[in-house]
């Protein structure tokens, strides 16, 4: 199907004015406990330092129900249920980020559900610095994603279609959740995906090094040269991106403390490189069934593009369904790009959630 996409002149208004009211009327805000599917993968469960929500270890969820948004009756809406998709937001976002695509993503008649990962957002955090995301064990991020989809994502899908949504550190962490709950989703997008981050050394080196410093005590420390969140907007780094939306996120980062998560502690790198080496095991990849298609942007500068190939490559020789769409002049978050990329972006993901047959197809 065809979306209207919001016309970037009238980003703000638009968003204030029709976007968050209709959200507002179909959002449910939960917490989700996720120590038993911790333990269940071996994992002691964290009660966390910091809890911005008042609970104690908890993760926190926003949810969309698909039925409720059409009884809005908001102008272009398919008013036809197709399931529910469950997004795996990146590092240092937070679920409200996602505002506009889970709009778009209702418009077509999906409801969306997004748990926002520990140490992001509202959920439980482990380190005194509210700008900091630390983790001590990536498996933690694959444990608590994949027990969402299962209970709260299986109940918003209500027997239809489950698919899932990943952006950067979201998408490592799904096509971790891929190779081992193989049949959780029926179809999987993993935008800008995390298979390895961007470290500014060889990826050898770098797990050294990291290595290293974590083993002498500076495991939730601040990553050299990073810095926490302060409150001046630039565009450095996001030229090419829609100004209107990236002043739109900045804005939400200034209006809530609990989004202000900027920077990286040695551990989760330590940790982001221990995801990339699991995830390209040709074992796991073989195990995938769910089909992937991959967008990959060609000015990215947070993760690697050749280890996302290899990914495609070996899901493919493995027996699974991937394939990958290039978006060669979209920087790293190809939904803040212009509506020009956007739009292109979008009728791709719709078109593959949708089409029975899009799996097969070749991109």
């Amino acid at each position: 199907m065809q979306l209207t996409m919001i016309d970037e002149n009238k980003y703000a208004e638009t968003m204030q004015n029709t976007v968050l009211p209709a959200l507002e009327q179909c959002r449910d805000e939960g917490w989700f406990d996720p120590s038993a599917a911790e333990r269940a993968a071996g994992l002691e469960p964290l009660s966390g330092l910091m809890d911005t929500g008042g609970r104690s270890g908890q993760l926190h969820y926003l949810c969309y129900d698909a039925g409720k948004f059409d009884a809005i009756r908001e102008e272009g809406a398919t008013a036809t249920f197709r399931g529910a998709i469950v997004i795996s937001h990146g590092f240092t976002e937070f679920a409200e980020k996602y505002d506009e695509l889970v709009w778009y993503f209702l418009l077509a008649g999906y409801s969306v559900c997004i748990l926002e990962h520990r140490g992001h957002g509202k959920s439980a955090r482990d380190v005194e610095n509210p700008c900091m995301v630390w983790i001590d064990n990536w498996r933690r991020y694959v444990a608590d994603l994949a027990a969402f989809a299962e209970t709260i994502g299986q109940q918003y899908a209500a027997g239809m279609p489950l698919n899932l949504f990943c952006h950067s550190m979201g998408g490592g962490i799904g096509a971790a959740v891929l190779e081992q709950y193989p049949t959780l989703f029926d179809k999987a997008v993993l935008s800008a995906p995390m298979i390895a981050p961007a470290t500014g050394m060889p990826l050898n080196v770098a797990r050294v090094l990291v290595g290293t410093l974590c083993g002498l005590g500076f495991s939730k420390k601040r990553v050299f040269g990073q810095t926490d969140f302060t409150p001046e907007f630039s565009m450095k780094g996001n030229e090419g991106a829609s100004e209107a939306r990236e002043r739109w996120y900045f804005k939400l980062r200034c209006e809530n403390p609990e989004y202000q998560t900027y920077c990286a502690a040695f551990e989760w790198v330590r940790q982001a490189l221990k995801l990339n080496r699991a995830v390209l095991k040709p074992s796991a990849c073989a195990e995938v069934e769910t089909p992937i298609l991959l967008f990959q942007s060609g000015h990215d500068i947070w993760v690697l593009n050749k280890p996302q190939n290899k990914f495609i490559q070996l899901v493919k020789d493995g027996g699974g369904e991937a394939n990958l769409v290039r978006f060669p002049e979209s920087r790293h978050e190809i939904f803040s790009m212009p509506n020009s990329t956007y739009k292109p972006y979008l009728d791709k993901i719709l078109s593959f959630y949708d089409d029975p047959m899009i799996a097969s197809a070749s991109y």
